[in-house]
């Protein structure tokens, strides 16, 4: 299975990412890549949140979601939109991913559940709870002939999800981030490889790259990565970009037979 990865750096307004992120999903549909992964936060950057959650949207009414409903379509492809920042039924908002089949149908979502609460060395503070609701349940989903393990951006910190979603029966684990770059620098390839290794799975980390208008700034260099550890591609920059992998799915099965670690996991008493 041929994927492809794209690496964003959204604008702030909903408009502009749908115009800077379609032309990257149809190059990687060009390319032959029948599931096509996107960020986190692909349907808006924006930091001011005055400004950000009026503007935020039901996944059935936001505009990027729709736009890529429609071009996955077109083309033909699986797309994950890795997230989009929405409102809920409920009127609360979440940072959601959407799993787009090939008829344009939303196949399956995810609420991101670890929230990123953090004082940055920088002097950053960043209160990601105090404006989006966490999710509750890790969800798996069929793409493509394989079983993917969704999660977002700060849930690769804790190893246990990923653990949960391997035992589940999840080949593929979906990455999609917006890493800061002090963190991304430090920790990302370290943590995606891990990640991958622990659960003997791919895992495919789409990245929001670059200087953003907002004035965020995240580290980008998306990552293909098989299970037993190796990077199979790698954007080693922050600009836009697509990059590509051919998945060979019986990899999976030979790095759990030869590190059997989910089969021999046992329950224990904390002390």
């Amino acid at each position: 299975m041929r994927v492809g990865l794209v690496q964003l750096r959204t604008p702030a307004t909903h408009a502009g990412a749908l115009t800077h992120v379609a032309p990257l999903v149809r190059e990687a549909a060009a390319k032959g890549a029948r599931l096509i992964a996107t960020p986190e936060v692909t349907n808006i950057v924006q930091r001011d949140r005055g400004v950000l959650l009026p503007s935020l949207m039901t996944g059935e009414a936001d505009p990027v979601v729709v736009g890529l409903r429609s071009l996955a379509a077109e083309l033909g492809v699986t797309l994950l939109i890795g997230s989009a920042l929405v409102r809920r039924a409920d009127g609360k908002t979440a940072n959601r991913a959407f799993l787009i089949g090939p008829d344009g149908a939303v196949a399956a979502t995810y609420d991101k559940i670890h929230m990123f609460d953090v004082d940055l060395p920088t002097g950053e503070s960043l209160r990601e709870s105090a404006a989006f609701e966490p999710g509750e349940r890790l969800v798996t989903a069929e793409a493509e002939g394989a079983t993917l393990g969704l999660t977002i951006c700060y849930d690769l910190r804790f190893p246990a999800v990923h653990q949960a979603l391997a035992r589940a029966g999840a080949e593929i684990i979906t990455v999609p981030s917006a890493f800061t770059r002090p963190t991304g620098q430090a920790h990302w390839e370290i943590l995606l490889r891990a990640r991958a290794i622990e659960t003997g799975s791919f895992v495919l980390a789409p990245a929001q790259g670059g200087e953003h208008e907002d004035g965020r700034s995240t580290w980008g260099h998306s990552m293909i990565i098989g299970p037993w550890g190796e990077i199979l591609s790698h954007a080693d920059h922050d600009e836009p970009a697509v990059i590509l992998a051919d998945l060979d799915l019986s990899a999976v099965a030979r790095a759990r037979g030869a590190i059997p670690a989910l089969a021999n996991a046992r329950a224990f008493i904390n002390p």
